[in-house]
């Protein structure tokens, strides 16, 4: 099987959401679904204060749907909708 890498898109509740604690919450529950894997985190501004977390992570095909990771990280505090983005196969 191949490895994929997986963009999730998560909104906070507010602007008052500490979005590094917010993130480390997030790729604790990544790692428990992928096991170790490369992640990398970006911020993008939405307006009015809020900004949007995204997070990339690699993980095995075989793994297969995503929806479970998707659940669990609805259920931490402070995310308010959490949305995959893209999937796709690494190269190399």
């Amino acid at each position: 099987m191949a490895t994929v890498v997986v963009t999730l898109k998560i909104m906070p509740e507010s602007p008052e959401v500490d979005l590094d604690k917010l993130s480390e919450d997030i790729i604790s529950k990544i790692k428990e679904f992928a096991g170790e894997c490369e992640t990398k985190v970006e911020k993008e501004a939405i307006g009015f204060g809020l900004s949007a977390l995204k997070i990339l992570f690699t993980m095995d095909e075989a793994k297969g749907d995503i929806d479970p990771l998707e659940e669990k990280v609805k259920q931490i505090e402070g995310v308010n909708s959490v949305e995959v983005i893209d999937v796709r196969r690494a190269i190399g």
